[in-house]
């Protein structure tokens, strides 16, 4: 016994090659995935071929479709020869045909392919694209089931088996996390066929288009350039390549440190000011700073990009079990807690133990946010204040010691105290120190502009105004809502 796969085509019955027709002609049995094929009526030997329709009418899950034309093709291989024939070419969007290939070779059956135009040729003609030129193939029904799609937006991309409108709303769902809803996009109904109709329309309307059928594919024209992750990382490659930038080759992991301290606290401005536009461009100079270190890394011989990505994706699938596992949660809390205790069991695999639990901290943090963090890691093991009233008497007490202190350096460590002590407070009632400064901060600029502002329009100096009239104008600054 032998399993002939044969390609239908994309449509046409003049399209079928000469060696699939033959296969056609002079088979015992014939199993076709589909009938719902615009050149199955004109096929020959139609008394000996059957359909797998039946089979897609059972139920909606296609990997039980798929497993179920599997096995149907191979009980019928245990009586006679068997051609099993789909549309397009067997190799293109065709997961049975993988699985049958797969269990032939492990029984020892032979299998033979014929080829067959799949659906793509039809579509670059309808579009006008030649498929050297970067173009994308997708199944529509994977990128629906994901959240992003792994498209390079630089580039065009085909997406096919948008067979219904409901398929083509959970598609663009997913779409839209990556491209404009207003961007032009295309269906491509019944290409290679007389029925091939090409629909220009916004991609959050495509759901709504009433000629959505079996034979309709999605096109998604390039965003435009410079969008992708890719272009990105070649830009930062050609940066510091030898017909780079001076300034960017001579950079080293030590040399950008700053720089990323610093673009990490313009980010951090933009979201005090609640300034989306700017939190764009800021967002772009830090990942810049990101992308410098892992060229420093493939340069260096270190690491590249896809261990950083792979190394962050792994992490973050095995500390959200509850995502990507069977693990229950009954709050963000109890994530937190799983979190710190997958960390901890990370760390306890590695051969290098830490020394102190507070080790990890970074002491190149900002001094509120590095005392905040460990405060938090000692009170996880219970060295913590048992409620917010004792932290407040330690705070009256660490104000007495500065007031009684009998040197400049001893005032200078108990204000340390009572800051340290203020960090906690705040800890206790959930609010974080860093960030509540920083709008503090915020608050007094807008302010004490005002003043200066006033004080500007009566053409008065500082040196003409005093404390009661400045304080007058704040007060009017906070009333202005500043």
């Amino acid at each position: 016994m032998s399993l002939t796969i044969v390609g239908l085509g994309p449509g046409r019955a003049e399209d079928i090659t000469r060696r699939a027709w033959s296969a056609l002609e002079n088979a015992p049995r014939v199993i076709l995935r589909t009938k719902e094929h615009p050149c199955v009526p004109e096929l020959p030997n139609r008394e000996n071929t059957i359909s797998c329709d039946d089979i897609y009418e059972s139920t909606g899950d296609f990997a039980l479709i798929y497993a179920a034309i599997v096995e149907r093709v191979l009980t019928a291989l245990k009586q006679s020869p068997v051609v099993y024939a789909v549309p397009g070419d067997p190799l293109v969007g065709e997961a049975a045909v993988q699985t049958l290939i797969e269990r032939c070779a492990s029984a020892g059956i032979p299998c033979e392919i014929v080829m067959g135009i799949s659906f793509v040729e039809p579509m670059l003609k309808a579009v006008g694209l030649d498929a050297l030129d970067g173009v994308q193939i997708f199944d529509a029904l994977t990128i629906s089931m994901m959240h992003h799609p792994p498209i390079n937006p630089d580039l065009p991309a085909l997406l096919a088996q948008v067979y219904s409108r409901q398929a083509a709303s959970e598609l663009k769902l997913t779409l839209m996390n990556q491209y404009p809803d207003e961007m032009d996009v295309a269906l491509i109904h019944a290409a290679g066929t007389p029925d091939e109709r090409l629909e220009w329309l916004k991609l959050y309307e495509i759901d709504r288009s009433p000629h959505i059928q079996h034979l309709t594919s999605l096109y998604v024209p390039p965003l435009g350039s410079q969008t992708s992750f890719e272009t990105l990382q070649d830009n930062i490659a050609h940066l510091r390549a030898p017909d780079g930038c001076p300034w960017d080759r001579k950079q080293t992991h030590l040399s950008l440190r700053k720089y990323l301290l610093e673009e990490t606290y313009e980010v951090l401005e933009t979201l005090d000011r609640e300034d989306s536009p700017a939190l764009q461009e800021e967002m772009g100079d830090l990942l810049l700073q990101i992308m410098l270190h892992t060229q420093i890394g493939v340069d260096d011989g270190e690491f590249r990009m896809s261990d950083v990505i792979r190394t962050l994706n792994e992490k973050l699938i095995r500390r959200h079990p509850h995502v990507w596992g069977d693990v229950a949660v009954n709050g963000a809390d109890q994530v937190v807690t799983n979190w710190d205790a997958i960390k901890q069991q990370e760390k306890a695999g590695k051969p290098e133990k830490p020394v102190s639990l507070l080790d990890g901290v970074p002491r190149e943090l900002p001094a509120l946010m590095r005392a905040y963090e460990y405060t938090s890691r000692a009170a996880k093991v219970g060295f913590d204040w048992e409620n917010v009233q004792d932290v407040i008497a330690k705070l009256h007490e660490e104000i007495d010691e500065v007031q009684t202190a009998a040197t400049e350096a001893d005032r200078a460590g108990e204000i340390g105290d009572v800051l340290f002590v203020v960090v906690n407070w705040a800890r206790q009632l959930k609010i974080d120190p860093e960030t509540a400064l920083r709008e503090s901060s915020e608050r007094f600029y807008r302010r004490f502009h005002f003043i200066e502002e006033k004080l500007a329009e009566q053409g008065k100096p500082f040196s003409d105004s005093n404390l009661l009239e400045m304080d007058e104008l704040w007060n009017q600054a906070k009333v202005h809502g500043l």
